[in-house]
C-alpha cells in the first residue's frame, strides 16, 4: 500500500472509456444514459443495474483507469479506530471509508473515486494528504453499519437517565412518561431511538431487555445468537419497559401479567414493524422486541438458500393446484421466511391467497392476512372454517397446532386448495407420521399431503478470516459415517476471527434442507401406519438426503463448521 502515491482524483467520462476499450456497446450506454436521466442515479450504478457490467468488472476497470488500487473489503483487515477517522454522516454521505493510517498520508476507499467534491470535503474535515482505493459500495455500506455502533452512546444515555431517575426520587412518574410520549428529548426516549438505531444497523432480529439482582442487561440477537449490547443500573428498567409500553398502548401500570403488543417505528426512512412481549420475571419484567423489516424480510426463493435441484423441485410442488405442502423444523429455523418466499412467488392477481397466522410477522400486498386472537375465540380452526367460504385458491396456515386445524387443511386440499403450513418436528420422515399421532386419520393424509421440506439455519464461515483445520476424531467419526471412505479427501475450514465478525468466525446464517415428495412407497407405508417401511421407503427415494448429510456437504464446501453441523442435526441418540 505504501507505494501509492497521493493523488487528488481526475473526473473521467467513464462511458467513453467503456465503449472505447469494448466494454459496453454505444446503444447499451445509450440506453444507461437515458435512465439515469430519469433517475438521477450515477452512470456506473445504472449500467451495473442493467447488467450490461458486472459491479466487479466495472471497479476494476475504474482502478485500471485511474491508477488505484481495488480493495475487496471482504477479506481486507481494517481496524475500526482508523475506519472511525472519518465521521459518520461523512463515510455515509460519501461513501468512504478510511483503510490505512501511515504518517504520510490516510488511505481512503471509495466507491465512486472520480468525485471530485468528495474529496475536496473529505480533505478539508480530515486536513491530510489522502490516498484512494476503490471499493464496492455495498461491501463498504456493510463495514460501515459493523464499525460505527452506538455501544458507547446506549451506555452514556442509560447513564443520563438513572440520573434523571435519582433526581427524581429513584421512581417512575407514569404521568411525566406519559407526557414525554410525543417528545424526543427525554433520555428514556433517546435511549430507546439509539437502541432501534443500533439493532437496526447491524441486522438483529430482537432486542432483549432484562432485569437482573443488580444491573439491567439488554441483549441483542445477531445471526440467531444473543449477544450482550450493554449493562445499565436495574434502576432505569422500570422507566425504560414503561415507556416501551406506552408505543405498543399496553397497560403500564400491570406488572403481573404478561403482555404482547405491537407498534411501528421509522429508522432511517425505514418502517420497521416491532413486535412486543413483557413476561413478569422474579426482578422486574423481561421484554422482547422483535424486529421486522417489511421491506427486506419478504425474500425471494432464489435467496432462501436452497441448493439449484432442490429449488425446481420445490418450485415445481408449490405451483400444483392443490395439495398440502409442509415446511418443518424449531422455532427459528427460517420456515416463516421460506413460506414468505413462496407466497411471494405465488402472489399472482389471478389467484386468491388467504393466511391465517399468529401473528402476522410481514404484511404482504394482494394477500388477504387474518391475525389469530385467542381472546375472542378467533382460533386457527375457526378461521380456517370461514376460509373455505371465501373461494380461495391458495391457503397459507401458520402453524398445524392441534387435530381439527390438521383436519380442516387437509380437507382444502383435498377439494382443490393448495395449503402451506408449518409443523414443529425435527425431520421430514417424522413429519407425516406426526400428523397421524395428532389424531389424522392416514389415508386423508396420504390423500392431500404433496410434499414436506424441513430446515435448520447454521451460522456461515466468516470470509474474510477462512482457514483450513483438522477435525477433531468425534467429528471425524460423524463425516465417515455419512461420506464413508471419501470423508478423507475432504477438507473443512473454521473462522479465526477478525474485525469483520466481532472475533466470533462466523457472519450470517446458511439454510440447510431435507426434501421429501410422497410417492406411491410413501403413501403404502402410511396407509399401514408402517413407521418403518415409511422411512425405509423415504431412503430410498433418488436425491433424498438427510439434513446431517446436507450440512456436512455445507462444511465440505467451506461454508460453514463442523461444530455447527453437529449443533443443528443433533439427535438424542448421540
Amino acid at each position: 500500500m505504501a507505494s501509492i502515491t497521493e493523488m487528488k482524483p481526475k473526473k473521467i467520462r467513464i462511458g467513453d472509456l467503456l465503449i472505447a476499450n469494448k466494454v459496453i456497446s454505444q446503444e447499451q450506454l445509450n440506453t444507461a444514459l437515458a435512465d439515469q436521466k430519469k433517475s438521477g442515479r450515477k452512470l456506473g450504478r445504472v449500467l451495473v443495474e442493467n447488467g450490461f457490467i458486472s459491479e466487479d468488472q466495472l471497479l476494476t476497470f475504474l482502478s485500471q483507469q485511474l491508477n488505484m488500487p481495488y480493495i475487496d473489503l471482504r477479506r481486507y483487515h481494517y481496524k475500526p479506530e482508523v475506519v472511525r477517522l472519518i465521521p459518520e454522516t461523512h463515510a455515509r454521505r460519501f461513501r468512504a471509508i478510511a483503510l490505512e493510517d501511515s504518517r504520510e498520508s490516510l488511505l481512503v476507499g471509495m466507491a465512486d473515486p472520480t468525485d471530485i467534491f468528495a474529496y475536496d470535503e473529505l480533505s478539508r474535515v480530515l486536513r491530510r494528504p489522502l490516498r484512494f482505493a476503490v471499493v464496492k459500495e455495498s461491501e463498504l455500506l456493510k463495514t460501515i453499519d459493523r464499525v460505527y455502533r452506538r455501544t458507547e452512546e446506549i451506555s452514556d444515555l442509560a447513564q443520563e437517565l438513572q440520573q434523571e431517575l435519582t433526581a427524581q426520587g429513584g421512581g417512575v412518574d407514569l404521568a411525566a412518561l406519559a407526557e414525554t410520549e410525543g417528545l424526543t428529548d427525554a433520555p428514556v426516549v433517546k435511549l430507546l431511538q439509539s437502541m432501534f438505531e443500533d439493532a437496526v444497523q447491524v441486522n438483529a432480529s430482537d432486542i432483549h431487555i432484562e432485569p437482573d439482582e443488580k444491573e439491567l442487561r439488554i441483549r441483542f440477537r445477531l445471526d440467531g445468537v444473543l449477544r450482550v449490547q450493554t449493562i445499565a443500573d436495574r434502576r432505569i428498567a422500570s422507566a425504560l419497559v414503561s415507556r416501551v409500553k406506552l408505543m405498543a398502548n399496553l397497560d403500564i401500570s400491570e406488572k403481573r401479567l404478561p403482555q404482547d403488543g405491537r407498534t411501528n417505528i421509522r429508522i432511517r426512512d425505514k418502517s420497521i414493524d416491532v413486535r412486543i412481549s413483557t413476561m413478569p420475571v422474579q426482578y422486574g419484567e423481561s421484554v422482547v422486541l422483535r424486529l421486522l423489516n417489511p421491506f427486506s424480510g419478504v425474500l425471494g426463493l432464489e435467496q432462501v438458500g436452497m441448493p439449484k435441484n432442490l429449488l425446481e423441485r420445490f418450485r415445481r410442488l408449490i405451483h400444483n393446484p392443490n395439495g398440502m405442502v409442509l415446511v418443518t423444523g424449531p422455532t427459528g429455523s427460517g420456515k416463516t421466511t421460506t413460506l414468505y418466499a413462496a407466497l411471494k412467488e405465488l402472489n399472482k392477481p389471478e389467484f386468491k391467497i388467504l393466511t391465517v397466522e399468529d401473528p402476522v410477522e410481514y404484511r404482504l400486498a394482494g394477500i388477504n392476512q387474518v391475525q389469530i386472537n385467542a381472546k375472542i375465540e378467533l382460533t386457527f380452526a375457526r378461521v380456517l372454517r370461514s376460509m373455505l367460504r371465501q373461494d380461495p385458491d391458495i391457503i397459507l396456515v401458520g402453524e398445524m397446532r392441534d387435530q381439527e386445524t390438521a383436519e380442516i387443511g387437509l380437507r382444502a386440499a383435498m377439494t382443490g386448495h393448495l395449503v402451506l403450513s408449518t409443523l414443529h418436528t425435527n425431520d421430514a420422515i417424522s413429519t407425516a407420521l406426526r400428523l397421524t399421532d395428532m389424531g389424522v386419520e392416514p389415508f386423508m393424509v396420504a390423500a392431500s399431503l404433496r410434499g414436506i421440506l424441513s430446515q435448520r439455519l447454521v451460522r456461515r464461515i466468516c470470509e474474510s478470516c477462512a482457514e483450513p483445520y483438522e477435525l477433531p476424531p468425534a467429528q471425524m467419526a460423524i463425516v465417515r459415517a455419512e461420506a464413508g471412505d471419501k470423508a478423507d479427501q475432504l477438507k473443512f475450514k473454521r473462522g479465526r476471527g477478525c474485525s469483520h465478525c466481532n472475533g466470533t468466525g462466523y457472519s450470517g446464517r446458511i439454510g440447510i434442507f431435507e426434501y421429501l415428495e410422497m410417492d406411491n412407497a410413501l403413501v403404502d407405508a402410511l396407509h399401514a401406519k408402517d413407521t418403518g417401511q415409511f422411512e425405509a421407503a423415504a431412503k430410498q427415494q433418488p436425491g433424498f438426503q438427510t439434513l446431517r448429510r446436507s450440512a456436512i456437504i455445507l462444511a465440505a464446501q467451506g461454508l460453514t463448521t463442523m461444530d455447527q453441523v453437529v449443533r443443528a442435526t443433533f439427535s438424542m441418540e448421540e
